[in-house]
């Protein structure tokens, strides 16, 4: 039996949220944005009218207003998208048990052996709810794998249902921007430009040595994506995945400028990362941090961490580390992140005769401690010393800026 696949994405989500709810907004351009002040005014989307100026997502607001001078900008309320999400799942979940998110607003949806209706009257019935009961717009793939029926959410926007066939997928898929295939970012995709490949078609179409020369093993991966043999199965909507990453970054209040700073912020964003693996009984081994400076270019270093660890003045101490040892100064700095990788679970530690175990130990159960105190009385009921030296940079909001949980 051939699978039944729908990827379902909701149009311009933030905006439209924000459109339903403030009616007046809906014939005037509207984008939902970042704090200007504290310096992440960033475009995170835009209505259909403000996209008729070639405002683009993470495009500076500044340069927004430039080219749309009477661009009405909305700070983003999150806890209302994440409770409109949640009410377009539920109609999802009328019709399948196989629902597995891609983020707030799209969703992949296995609808095979419905036999008292084709995958294009769900889509449609499903089009239709979510427009009268929700108050916004999605746009529907209909495919026979996951990476086509995205493909096909994409394609025609909004409010619209493109079904992508065994037939007609040569037709459709490979006429495509190679950018426009899951797992093909701008990195990857200039790559595949400069080997002269600019279509889906040309990735189904190139030799599998050479898209393995280039790309290793996600070159055979891409290929199979292009050829339709995507066989990756839609999870069931309570199937949990494991944690791969904890990290968070932000956009500083003020451009830092010596080491002080830079440890002040890396000191607020290991105890979100460390607060957040403790929540989820996790050390990690390997940390790593970013670097954009003044003049917006990113730098990433790594390192392997001697033991297992979610203390977070422990991630400072190696955060630091690789700072120091890696940045020369030659620019202010804008933003910076901090990540944990390679996870095992939380156990007992074993006694040394050194007793740094035992010291560990307990900066451990203080941190946990404080965690319960946080989790009670707010974020910045107790703070480290480090972090009372510059107040511009003392309470910046970490909870809210970038935090991430990659899976």
């Amino acid at each position: 039996m051939q699978r039944e696949i729908l990827h379902i994405d909701c149009n311009k989500f933030y905006a439209s949220v924000e459109c339903y709810l403030h009616p007046e907004l809906r014939d005037k351009p509207v984008a939902v944005g970042g704090s200007e002040k504290s310096r992440h005014g960033i475009i995170l989307t835009k209505n259909e009218i403000a996209s008729k100026y070639n405002l683009t997502v993470g495009e500076p607001l500044w340069k927004a207003r430039q080219k749309c001078p009477n661009l009405i900008i909305i700070p983003p309320n999150f806890p209302v998208y994440i409770d409109f999400s949640k009410r377009v799942r539920k109609i999802f979940e009328d019709y399948t048990d196989l629902i597995e998110p891609f983020g707030l607003d799209e969703a992949w949806l296995d609808v095979t052996g419905d036999w008292n209706k084709s995958a294009i009257e769900i889509s449609e019935e499903i089009r239709k709810r979510v427009k009268k009961e929700i108050g916004i717009t999605v746009s529907i793939g209909v495919s026979f794998n996951k990476v086509f029926a995205k493909l096909g959410s994409d394609y025609k926007k909004p409010d619209a249902i493109t079904v992508i066939s065994e037939e007609n997928y040569r037709d459709i898929v490979w006429k495509l921007p190679c950018s426009d295939l899951l797992m093909i970012g701008r990195a990857t995709a200039k790559k595949l430009n400069n080997y002269g490949i600019y279509t889906i078609g040309d990735i189904a179409n190139s030799d599998e040595k050479f898209m393995k020369s280039i790309l290793g093993k996600n070159g055979l991966t891409l290929r199979r994506f292009a050829l339709g043999q995507d066989t990756s199965p839609v999870h069931h909507m309570d199937f949990e995945r494991s944690i791969k990453s904890i990290g968070n970054s932000t956009t500083t209040p003020r451009d830092l400028v010596n080491n002080n700073d830079v440890k002040i912020v890396f000191t607020v964003l290991a105890d979100s990362v460390s607060r957040r693996m403790r929540s989820n009984n996790l050390k990690g081994t390997t940390l790593s941090i970013s670097v954009r400076n003044s003049n917006l270019v990113t730098s990433t270093r790594q390192c392997a961490m001697p033991c297992p660890t979610n203390i977070s003045r422990e991630l400072v101490h190696y955060a630091m580390a690789l700072f120091s040892a890696n940045y020369s100064w030659d620019n202010p700095i804008r933003s910076v992140g901090l990540s944990v990788t390679d996870f095992e679970f939380d156990e007992a530690l074993q006694f040394d005769f050194s007793g740094s175990v035992q010291k560990r130990e307990k900066l451990e159960k203080l941190e946990t401690v404080v965690d319960k105190l946080k989790d009670r009385y707010g974020d910045c009921c107790v703070q480290k010393g480090t972090v009372l030296c510059d107040k511009n940079l003392q309470y910046f909001n970490h909870q809210a800026n970038n935090s991430t949980f990659n899976h």
